[in-house]
């Protein structure tokens, strides 16, 4: 079983490495499509490194709707070739590349008109059928079905009675975003990339009007690295014309930002044995099982307030609640939602006609020698995104490197899950855990869980469960200081774990005993430790005011009332 660790000594390490030799590629960003392109130039054979200047997928890769989808929608815009990649994609991410992280969902769309809409939707779902077959990767997802309306009801019960006449059922994928980032991190970590989060790119380093590397900034321990590299990828995301704008050259196209955001309710809120998809007057609004709660999203803003903590406004809480409140036979309040996040997209802008409609794919550019920049795309086509960016770093290396082979790389935790899987009542006979935290356990380390494990056999206490949080083991805190570079309290909360969304009190009341355990690993004092405490509990007090707020300029303003524990 290949694995690595991004605990607190091997970030001190790789700053160090990276600093000491010249890398093949630098990565700058570590959301989705950074770890990605690392993954994809380390297994190459290229010497490779990554920076995040927050941690990983702090951004708009921690913040999506958590699905690995081939787009349903884009069909109806006749955008065939984006479909047809994303199923390719969705396959290969089910079935080889992550099958413990990535798994199937079905979604219900209810039909509002009897005889044409079910032609028109049902061709469309059979279209998309076909299509993840005709990839070569479509086989382990049901296909669709057309429901009576009675039928319907009994799948989905909580639906009105007059909100459909009949519906298609369908499957998609989904996984948890920010996790998924942390394990394409440890893979490329695992294969020989020199990976750091809390490391700040302040600035490239020039020879003429090639870029030679970057000067980075240590935000935990202080200090400054110049990292020296034959080329350079952006892929900071919504961040690109910011990063763009250190070599002060203008780019090719720019990156707009676009809102997002999502609600999350308990799973008795709604009564459904299946996911929902409801056509809006924008777009479509997806009800998406998440264990014990359901996440509604989403929304489709334009934002051009603060990047680092898109705020969610009260006008964006009911634009939801409303739509998906349409449906229901009893309606959501906001007394059901436990948690409220915000994400950003990262939409292509170009200049021209040519670029200006890239807005859902993505592009590679190649502004100045030693620099390439990456942008756009979607979440389940990050692969595909990274390979194109690699392959466009490799014409400035004037040497041949292999192809592309992330297709037949599986991440770390996917080798061997299916036999565990399968075993997973011994495994919960031998721990003393109950099958059903044992599978919790699988469904979010793959066999990596047998790391965790060994954590809780060196220390029992490791597996209780942790206070007003009880989903979660507090091994699972430990590991992501040891294992997964946490750094602060945020990280734990609402990236490793989803606590800070999935419990009504948003994590406030497990802090302190997450900030101890987190104390064992990272050296913290008392008064780190409450002041880690202290800044989380802020954090959480600025987005509720934010949350009440009646637009975005003042939902920015409260939620900005919050400091960051670290510079970024």
């Amino acid at each position: 079983m290949r694995t690595a660790t991004l605990g607190p000594e091997q970030r001190v390490r790789a700053l160090a490495q990276m600093s000491e030799h010249e890398l093949d590629v630098l990565v700058v960003g570590g959301g989705i499509v950074g770890a990605g392109t690392a993954l994809d130039a380390v297994t190459r054979g290229l010497s490779t490194g990554i920076v995040e200047a927050s941690d990983w997928a702090s951004g708009t890769s921690s913040r999506s709707s958590k699905l690995i989808h081939g787009g349903l929608r884009y069909l109806e815009m006749l955008d065939f070739a984006l479909v047809r990649e994303a199923l390719k994609e969705r396959g290969l991410l089910l079935q080889r590349i992550a099958p413990h992280l990535v798994k199937p969902v079905p979604f219900l769309y209810p039909l509002q008109h009897k005889a044409w809409e079910r032609f028109y939707a049902g061709s469309g779902v059979a279209m998309y059928d076909i299509m993840s077959l005709t990839s070569g990767h479509g086989r382990g997802l049901p296909r669709h079905r057309h429901l009576s309306r009675r039928h319907a009801l009994r799948v989905a019960p909580a639906l009105r009675k007059d909100a459909l006449v009949g519906a298609l059922q369908y499957y998609d994928a989904q996984m948890d975003d920010a996790r998924y980032v942390a394990t394409v991190v440890r893979t490329a970590a695992a294969y020989g990339a020199h990976a750091a989060n809390r490391a700040q790119v302040v600035g490239f380093l020039r020879e003429g009007e090639r870029v030679v590397g970057a000067r980075v900034k240590d935000l935990e321990l202080g200090g400054e690295y110049e990292v020296r590299a034959r080329q350079v990828v952006n892929s900071t995301g919504v961040w690109t014309d910011d990063t763009q704008g250190l070599i002060a050259e203008r780019g090719q196209f720019h990156v707009k930002a676009s809102k997002g955001i999502h609600l999350v309710v308990p799973k008795d809120r709604i009564n459904s044995t299946t996911g929902l998809i409801l056509r809006t007057e924008k777009s479509v609004l997806f009800v998406i099982p998440w264990g014990r709660h359901w996440i509604v999203g989403t929304t489709d803003t334009s934002w051009d307030l603060d990047k680092r903590h898109p705020a969610a406004s009260s006008a964006d809480i009911d634009y939801l609640l409303d739509h998906v409140n349409a449906v229901l036979a009893v309606p959501l309040t906001r007394n059901d939602v436990e948690g409220v996040y915000a994400g950003l997209r990262p939409l292509l802008a170009g200049e021209s006609e040519a670029t200006s409609k890239l807005s859902r794919e993505h592009t590679v550019a190649h502004p100045v020698p030693g620099m390439v920049v990456v942008a756009g795309g979607k979440y389940t086509t990050y692969r595909v995104m990274a390979k194109d960016a690699v392959d466009e770093a490799v014409h400035g290396l004037d040497r041949r490197v292999a192809d592309c082979v992330t297709e037949e790389v599986p991440l770390v935790g996917a080798e061997g899950y299916h036999a565990l899987w399968n075993g997973r009542a011994q495994l919960a006979a031998r721990t003393g855990l109950h099958v059903a935290r044992v599978e919790h356990l699988l469904n979010r380390y793959g066999t990596l869980t047998e790391e965790l494990l060994e954590l809780v056999a060196e220390d029992p206490k490791l597996g209780e469960p942790l206070p007003a949080a009880d989903d979660y083991l507090k091994a699972e805190v430990v590991y992501a200081c040891t294992h997964e570079g946490a750094r602060h309290m945020a990280d734990v909360l609402t990236r490793r774990t989803r606590i800070s969304i999935e419990t009504f009190d948003r994590g406030v009341r497990s802090a302190r005993e997450v900030a101890e355990l987190m104390a064992t690993v990272l050296g913290w004092d008392a008064d780190q430790i409450d002041r880690e405490v202290e800044y989380y509990e802020k954090r959480v007090e600025a987005e509720r005011e934010s949350q009440l707020q009646p637009d975005d300029l003042t939902a920015d303003a409260a939620r900005l009332g919050a400091p960051d524990i670290a510079p970024v």
